[in-house]
């Protein structure tokens, strides 16, 4: 018994040390709130004050929180996590997500890495877990325990920033370990969904990619269906299963999100954004518009800017320029645009 609670404290200390080191290292890589890709497919996030909510459209990614926490939307589902917990997305979602925990003495902050499904298959391969569980009907996203030796793996992964010509080598390594870790845990069938070698998950994850790439199309269920090699019912079950909305739902919402990073970037009016994402009428678009994001397209844009220039200062808008990958495409702004 006494040595149980030996390990036990053990590990709890070795954890409290890992948050430290990590919690220091985002903060010294971002000294005021923001975002900053520090490594390709690497993201860290620093906020002072509870925010929300934030609309984007995930990448399969593993996120971490260091301190605080934050609440996901996926349709009309509550996912919470925290220091304690991890959150791991298998598909490109659309997501809702609100800061709950942050202050200036103990700010909110993440690290959120990007799945590569080419690394994910490798290690699943490799361990001989590709095809350990059934793959149907598992959400594409959840919240798990956070385990000490998975934190170590992160923790390693980020100080690899701070010495860039080991990171080419060794960041390969760590991102490798991290995965390995997630697939044997509870979270191994999601990881296969990043996969997507074969069954209902590959079926379900290529009709997100065709929704995504033809997002401004009209939605023909049957045609998406015979596309699959599915029927329209099992293609309703499964995708819902998967993405907890309905095709036409989830269409919707990469419409709109796409059509709220038009309105940002200030190169088009209302109407015309509602035209580019697909919507021929102009009150219809609307009035969507306003079922999701809460208010009037031209209002909700100059809401956002507004409280964009209110929290930051002039030389923490270059630096955020400045940080931004160069060459990155104009939707970059539309994928992963919100904290993990």
């Amino acid at each position: 018994m006494q040595l149980k609670l030996r390990t036990e404290e053990r590990e709890l200390e070795r954890e409290r040390a890992s948050r430290d080191e990590l919690a220091e290292r985002i903060a010294r890589h971002l000294e005021e709130d923001g975002k900053v890709e520090a490594a390709p497919g690497l993201f860290l996030f620093r906020s002072s004050l509870p925010t929300g909510p934030l609309y984007a459209v995930s990448e399969p990614s593993f996120c971490v929180i260091v301190q605080g926490s934050k609440e996901v939307l996926l349709a009309k589902e509550r996912y919470r996590y925290d220091a304690s917990h991890y959150l791991l997305v298998s598909v490109g979602l659309p997501l809702v997500g609100h800061i709950i925990e942050a202050s200036k003495d103990r700010p909110y902050l993440a690290v959120r890495l990007v799945l590569d499904p080419a690394v994910v298959t490798a290690v699943l391969i490799e361990a001989g877990l590709l095809a350990s569980r059934a793959d149907g009907g598992v959400r594409a996203l959840a919240v798990s325990q956070l385990d000490a030796s998975l934190l170590d793996a992160v923790v390693r992964l980020v100080r690899l920033v701070d010495a860039p010509s080991d990171y080419g080598v060794l960041a390969p390594l760590a991102t490798r370990e991290i995965v390995y870790r997630l697939a044997l845990g509870e979270q191994g069938g999601r990881l296969r969904q990043i996969a997507v070698i074969g069954g209902r998950v590959h079926r379900i994850a290529k009709a997100i990619e065709l929704l995504r790439k033809n997002y401004d199309k009209p939605l023909r269920m049957a045609g998406l269906a015979r596309q699959l090699g599915m029927s329209i019912s099992g293609l309703h079950h499964h995708f819902k299963a998967v993405t907890a909305m309905s095709p036409l739902r989830f269409q919707k919402q990469l419409r709109l999100q796409e059509a709220r990073r038009l309105l940002l970037a200030g190169n088009v009016d209302a109407a015309t954004a509602g035209y580019q994402v697909g919507y021929d009428d102009r009150a219809h678009f609307s009035r969507e518009y306003k079922r999701l994001f809460g208010e009037p397209p031209m209002r909700d844009v100059e809401r956002l800017r507004g409280a964009v220039a209110s929290r930051l200062k002039p030389a923490a808008r270059v630096r955020a320029w400045a940080r931004a990958r160069p060459g990155a495409p104009d939707r970059q702004a539309l994928v992963a645009s919100s904290p993990p």
